[in-house]
């Protein structure tokens, strides 16, 4: 069947017009991320193994637990002992690259979505696309815009992650209890400081989860950009699957898993609300099975 409507051609059409007129506009992008990249991954390389782990285990002992900061040290020793460690440096790098410039971008953005009903309503189609489209899809377009290497991988990983920042930026924002905005309004806050002293402040939690779930959206990209050559653990996946390699996969996907977990818990504990109890790192498998035995006692 002949199709109607020749979408793909005219989106085909469009990459290449962007390509043949504004090659140049695309160079610098391009230049810009590598730098920042380059700038990340360089920073992370130069800091000793030892005070990595050390950061790491001290963060999770502070913000979650001791039970959190045992499992992130035997984690870390596990990820260094099966020879991961340099790949999963680099995969950190790319990951924080991603998230810097989704932040920067998407945070703002909220904001101003929050601010406007107009801009609310055109950018929310927008994120719908962004987060439904086929992750792969993003690799197409970025890869004939900036060839091959960390540049279309970071930006299709960008797109990828953007929308939680957005959204629970503008939540948060939104969602911000009427009478502390009035309180702020009758001292006399101008619209810069009702944002920035009354508003942001008390949206933090929501926006603090929108920066975990960036995190966790861009390391699962990251993973997959390393089809247009982004490098990282990506590469050791992706090797497994070539060569069918079951041992090599697991490894590196166990390395994923653990460097997502570590990420996941530390930044999930700087969006609770003030006075939250920390929640122990297995406190939910524990809940879950106690709800399974009190029916049973009963």
């Amino acid at each position: 069947m002949s199709e109607m409507i020749p979408l793909g051609t005219w989106v085909d059409q469009s990459v290449h017009y962007l390509l043949d007129h504004d090659a140049a506009t695309f160079d610098a992008i391009g230049r810009a991320i590598e730098g920042l990249a380059a700038f990340v991954e360089h920073s992370l390389q130069a800091i000793p193994m030892w005070l990595m782990m050390a950061i790491f285990i001290g963060v999770g002992l502070w913000r979650v637990g001791w039970r959190f900061a045992l499992f992130t040290t035997l984690s870390l020793l596990l990820i260094f002992a099966t020879g991961f460690w340099d790949q999963t440096v680099i995969t950190l790098g790319l990951t924080l690259s991603s998230t810097i410039i989704s932040l920067v971008l998407g945070i703002p953005l909220g904001i101003w979505a929050a601010k406007s009903k107009w801009v609310a309503a055109i950018v929310r189609p927008i994120l719908d696309l962004m987060q439904t489209m086929p992750a792969f899809v993003y690799l197409i377009p970025a890869a004939m815009l900036f060839g091959l290497g960390r540049v279309p991988g970071i930006l299709s990983t960008v797109i990828f992650a953007m929308p939680p920042a957005v959204r629970l930026t503008s939540l948060g924002i939104r969602h911000v209890n009427r009478e502390i905005v009035e309180a702020g309004q009758a001292f006399g806050c101008t619209p810069w400081q009702l944002l920035y002293k009354v508003q942001f402040p008390n949206a933090l939690p929501s926006i603090m989860q929108g920066v975990n779930q960036t995190i966790m959206m861009a390391l699962s990209m990251v993973i997959i950009a390393s089809m247009v050559g982004a490098g990282g653990l990506g590469n050791d996946v992706l090797a497994s699957i070539q060569r069918l390699d079951i041992g090599l996969g697991f490894e590196s996907g166990l390395s994923v898993v653990l460097l997502a977990i570590i990420l996941d818990r530390i930044t999930e504990s700087f969006g609770r609300a003030p006075g939250t109890v920390k929640a122990p790192l297995f406190s939910g498998l524990k809940q879950l099975f106690r709800a399974k035995a009190e029916p049973a006692q009963a």
